[in-house]
């Protein structure tokens, strides 16, 4: 009789995060973080495009076809104000709210109110990207939406010095009803290297 030969087994990893954005913005602020502080996450530029639902939503479906984790980053200033962008919001966030393997991290009005957190404990609401712009000018004051400005890291290594993540991560846990907010917290738990935020 002969004796089965043992295979070893080995754990099965978890796949990386891909980042699905709207835009340019989102595409450099995570492709910086992951240069700068080591992230562990996917960035692909065909995940990057227009700021429309529908297509965030085809984005998503395709990172998962390919059994991968999509963390969807996205403005919701057009959803606060569109009544038809907002319906669209509310049915993808039913459609994946109990898929584990997409992340939706929204924020209003824009994921420049994230930025401005690492500087500021401010709640109230803004209602367009323009005026959160205007107020994070204050702290970031040549900060531009542009791919000049954008592709330089240097925003975003000043945004990752002197513990300024973790206060945006504790600014961002406050935000209540009827004011801005943001849930790119919930990207940085999922891609941050371990022990970098304690």
């Amino acid at each position: 009789m002969t004796m089965a030969r043992k295979t070893k087994s080995l754990p099965q990893r978890s796949p990386i995060p891909t980042i699905v954005g709207a835009g340019i913005t989102e595409q450099f602020y995570f492709s910086h973080l992951k240069s700068i502080l080591g992230c562990q996450v996917k960035i692909r530029p065909r995940f990057f495009g227009q700021e429309d639902i529908f297509q965030l939503s085809k984005k998503i479906e395709a990172v998962l076809n390919e059994g991968g984790i999509a963390i969807a980053v996205f403005d919701a200033d057009v959803a606060y104000t569109n009544r038809e962008e907002r319906d669209k919001l509310a049915a993808l966030r039913k459609r994946y709210e109990n898929n584990t393997r997409v992340i939706l991290c929204d924020s209003m009005p824009s994921i420049e109110y994230w930025f401005l957190l690492h500087f500021a404990n401010v709640h109230r609401l803004f209602t367009t990207s323009e005026s959160v712009t205007k107020e994070l000018s204050k702290h970031l004051p040549l900060y531009e939406k542009t791919t000049r400005y954008l592709s330089n890291p240097a925003w975003v290594a000043q945004l990752s010095s002197d513990g300024k993540i973790k206060t945006a991560l504790q600014n961002a846990s406050k935000h209540e009803t009827g004011q801005s907010y943001t849930k790119i917290p919930r990207a940085i738990g999922v891609i941050m290297p371990a022990g970098e935020l304690t």
